[in-house]
């Protein structure tokens, strides 16, 4: 089964959203659609990003996934630089729509 991932900077939280809450809140709404493998948040060049990397059995349901992620992100905060990449080898290339 192929291997995919949606990242995300995460930037200003939303009123009522906890910092805590944001990368269980991704992870959840993945795990409703397809199978997680595996979830980050870490700073790069100054910036938190979320990653989800997650398995699906098709790019089309990957996509799906992977837009229900960043919709719940972008309710919880200002988010840029999304992307929804599928793997094929070591390289991670982003998924058609």
């Amino acid at each position: 089964m192929p291997s995919y991932r949606v990242q995300a900077f995460v930037g200003l939280l939303r009123p009522g959203t906890s910092a805590p809450d944001l990368l269980p809140d991704a992870v959840r709404v993945a795990s409703g659609l397809v199978t997680v493998e595996a979830h980050d948040l870490a700073v790069v060049r100054g910036q938190a990003r979320v990653t989800v990397r997650f398995q699906a059995d098709d790019d089309a349901t990957a996509r799906r996934a992977g837009w229900a992620v960043l919709h719940r992100l972008d309710e919880l905060a200002e988010i840029e630089g999304r992307s929804v990449t599928r793997r094929f080898g070591n390289r991670w290339h982003p998924v058609r729509t």
